[in-house]
């Protein structure tokens, strides 16, 4: 019987050739390994290339220590809704670099607002760069925020998105343009919004303040800041007319004490720091493309409705009177305050000498009843309101407001020249433009819904 064959060798042979196969894998397996990582090393220098090339350093002129927040800044970006990138850099640059020679930088902020937005029109008309900064709340209607947004925009007025209390974005903003002033237009309005929602006034009037000055102490150089305060500051002052030189430490409302904090803020910043510092009392501001929470606006709405008007006076049965103040000669006394600012002393911080620090009314000089304003309303309109005259609420609200102008007079030439009447007529105008409405006006206005500007 023959013997089984011997198959050791076969065995031994294949343990080998499995071996040999399993060595050429492994090596593979490695080669492999080391491609992917060189490629992936390759592919991540490529992208810091990319970066690099197309996110710059935001300005040749950036202190030292504004270094040390380069990388924050361009990290968090992202995290903003109009923010970031060379194109969005350069509608920045675009919109603030001023067309004329010796022409202002300004940052406006809320200017997407009612005064904003003919500030930073008139601005940017007469060859200054305007860069604006709104957040588009909606304490009233926004669409009317986006409406003179767009109006802006035609004239190369760009808003960027954001909020005051956004310390990044603004100090983004000023790592991308040197402004050279600060027009600080941005609060929460309005009396009566204060007893349903009190906080909106401390974050905005006062904190927004303090994070606008933190950023613009540290700026290199620092702009010099003309910001808006409200004759609401006065309170229960009974001197009339007000003066700039009156008490102000009996405010009858939040937001009255929000403004007169923010003309102490103001102080401190101007002692410590060196800041130039304009507030401006402004008066009962009214005209085209207005705040739709303002008697003047809420009462052609209604009237043209056919719904009642609440006229109110006071306690003691005596008209309610406001120092009327049409937009034109708002816009033309800010754009004075600016033109007069003196440069801010300080750099980087750290005050080098004594800085401008003041404080004007802006008002129309002449107080009109508001059964006066309502009669003038009826006329334009050619209708008829239903008033529902009834006692002041205790509210915030004050009687009598009458603005002794001298001071602005002297110092820029301030100078109101608008009637209510030829203001309200202008204002309508443009109201029944703006929403459509078809009615018999009164002649004579000559304004176009274009211009928010008015007649200037």
């Amino acid at each position: 019987m023959a013997s089984p064959p011997d198959k050791s060798k076969t065995i031994k042979l294949e343990r080998y050739n499995s071996y040999i196969r399993r060595l050429h894998s492994t090596k593979v397996i490695n080669a492999s390994s080391k491609l992917l990582f060189r490629a992936t090393l390759l592919i991540a220098l490529v992208l810091i290339l990319f970066f690099t090339l197309n996110y710059p350093p935001l300005s040749d002129n950036i202190p030292s220590h504004a270094h040390l927040h380069h990388h924050h800044n361009f990290l968090s970006t992202a995290f903003f809704t109009s923010a970031g990138g060379a194109a969005w850099e350069k509608q920045v640059r675009h919109s603030s670099t001023p067309k004329r020679r010796n022409g202002l930088s300004v940052l406006v902020t809320g200017a997407a607002g009612f005064v904003g937005s003919h500030c930073s029109l008139a601005l940017k008309k007469r060859g200054d760069g305007v860069l604006g900064l709104d957040n588009f709340n909606s304490y009233y209607d926004p669409a009317l925020k986006r409406a003179r947004q767009k109006l802006l925009l035609k004239h190369e007025v760009f808003i960027v998105e954001g909020d005051l209390n956004d310390a990044s974005l603004l100090r983004k903003l000023f790592d991308v343009v040197p402004f050279t002033h600060i027009l600080h237009l941005a609060a929460q309005a309005g009396v009566r919004y204060a007893m349903q929602n009190p906080q909106s006034y401390v974050s905005s009037n006062i904190g927004g303040f303090v994070n606008l000055l933190e950023v613009a102490k540290a700026a290199n150089p620092q702009p010099a800041i003309v910001w808006a305060s409200s004759s609401s500051v006065y309170g229960l002052n009974t001197q009339v007319p007000f003066s700039e030189s009156d008490r102000t430490d009996q405010p009858a409302s939040l937001y009255a004490a929000t403004k007169k904090a923010g003309e102490e803020i103001a102080h401190t910043y101007n002692h410590i720091y060196g800041l130039s510092l304009t507030g401006l009392r402004f008066f009962t501001v009214y005209g085209p493309w207005g705040r739709p929470d303002m008697a003047y606006f809420f009462f052609t709405k209604d009237i043209l409705q056919g719904k009642p008007i609440d006229v109110y006076q006071t306690q003691d049965d005596k008209q309610v009177a406001r120092d009327f103040t049409y937009i034109d000669d708002v816009v033309k006394g800010c754009l004075g305050a600016l033109d007069t600012a003196e440069k801010s002393t300080g750099s980087g911080g750290k005050k080098k000498g004594p800085a401008q620090l003041r404080v004007y009314n802006l008002g129309n000089t002449a107080p009109v009843p508001v059964v006066n304003l309502v009669s003038i309303l009826e006329g334009l309109l050619s209708r008829k309101a239903k008033k529902h005259v009834i006692k002041m609420p205790r509210n915030g609200d004050v009687p009598y407001t009458h603005a002794n102008v001298t001071l602005a007079y002297k110092d820029f030439g301030y100078k109101p020249s608008t009637d209510l009447a030829t203001g309200l007529r202008k204002f309508v105008k443009w109201y029944v433009n703006y929403y459509g409405i078809q009615t018999s006006l009164k002649k004579g206005s000559a304004i176009s819904s274009e211009h928010p500007e008015g007649s200037a």
